[in-house]
């Protein structure tokens, strides 16, 4: 590549995606204390799982005096006065500003130009980007026209890069991109890639699985030395997503198949460590892992629900701390279980503001009812 070779601007308040390796959008995976996580052990830049463009749309904005963070949250719909305790507003999106900010790409899930932009001038003025998932597969985002059904109308997906660019990106500074999957058709994928990228976004993520194909599916790279060469000869960075599993092998797949950059997930998802190079050590061990996840945890006052889903996700599920760490109902127990004893004291501060005991109680007192 030329020193003259074409490249979209970067805006003032965006980030360049060449060069990088990232933490992928992962639902429950990418929440606040895992994007701190991979940061801390690593990577340039992290993703927030897809957060769907209505749910964002009429939220309450706060600054978290405790934990530092923005917290867009609204009040829970379905919540009965029977259930014996106040009603605690439901968290649709947290980022900490000082720490992620400048590395924070913002995923959208949407199917409308109109309501994309709405819900990106929320966090706008807070992140370095934002994303527009078309790739994810699954129902519950391509039933709404999201996700991966947006690769069927691509005059309608580049509607809404195309928005998002001219109402969000050029008013905030920062950078739209696009996330896809291969389609069946090397041919259709090369003019769909054409057509996104004359959009005006500054990058395109290409997870190199068709939309049929399932995580447990090799990831199929036969298309991703021609999405490379088109993005470069458009000027829009090229990042590769599929089977990369540490922050080594990213570079090499980089250099092999002209890549600008590459993502991890689900390596990343079950040993954040995974972007450590092997000249600094490579992988660390899932305790020493765990112990610096609890740490950001309750740090941040991370929601339960979602800490102890990551727990899982770190620790051996045959280990007996597994057995112990899934079954326990407050942050407490957890520390407890993997004897965290200088977590103690925090830990308990923070079971009391999320009403940890409060519901332990009453779900202790529905069973003696039982």
């Amino acid at each position: 590549m030329t020193s003259s070779a074409r490249r979209v601007p970067i805006p003032k308040n965006g980030v360049d995606y060449r060069g990088k390796v990232v933490l992928a959008p992962m639902v429950r995976s990418g929440e606040l204390p895992s994007r701190l996580l991979a940061l801390h052990y690593g990577a340039d830049l992290v993703w927030g799982p897809e957060t769907i463009d209505k749910s964002m749309i009429g939220t309450t904005k706060r600054t978290n005096p405790v934990s530092s963070t923005i917290d867009y949250t609204r009040m829970p719909s379905n919540t009965s006065r029977s259930q014996g305790f106040e009603a605690r507003e439901s968290y649709i999106y947290r980022l900490h500003p000082a720490l992620e900010g400048s590395r924070l790409i913002f995923q959208i899930g949407t199917s409308s130009p109109s309501s994309a932009v709405e819900a990106a001038k929320l966090v706008a003025p807070h992140v370095a980007g934002i994303d527009v998932n078309a790739g994810c597969p699954k129902s519950f985002s391509t039933v709404g026209g999201m996700g991966a059904a947006l690769l069927q109308k691509p005059d309608h997906l580049a509607s809404i890069l195309s928005a998002l660019v001219k109402e969000v990106g050029e008013v905030f500074e920062i950078g739209i991109s696009v996330k896809i999957r291969l389609l069946e058709t090397a041919e259709k994928t090369e003019a769909l890639v054409r057509k996104l990228c004359g959009t005006g976004i500054t990058g395109l993520t290409v997870h190199c699985r068709t939309t049929p194909m399932r995580p447990r599916e090799r990831a199929v790279r036969d298309q991703l030395r021609m999405i490379t060469d088109v993005c470069r000869s458009e000027g829009v960075a090229c990042v590769m997503n599929g089977d990369v599993k540490n922050r080594d092998e990213a570079v090499q797949l980089m250099r092999e198949f002209g890549a600008d950059g590459a993502m991890i997930a689900s390596a990343a998802e079950s040993n954040p460590s995974a972007f450590r190079t092997s000249a600094t050590g490579g992988l660390l061990p899932w305790r020493e892992v765990v112990h610096e996840y609890m740490k950001v945890a309750i740090d941040v006052e991370n929601k339960w629900g979602n800490t102890k889903f990551a727990l899982g996700q770190l620790i051996p599920g045959k280990s007996q701390v597994y057995r112990d760490v899934t079954g326990s109902k407050t942050y407490t127990e957890v520390c407890e279980a993997l004897g965290l004893e200088n977590l103690h004291g925090q830990a308990r501060g923070v079971d009391e503001r999320l009403g940890l005991y409060q519901c332990r109680g009453a779900t202790a007192l529905k069973k003696l009812k039982a």
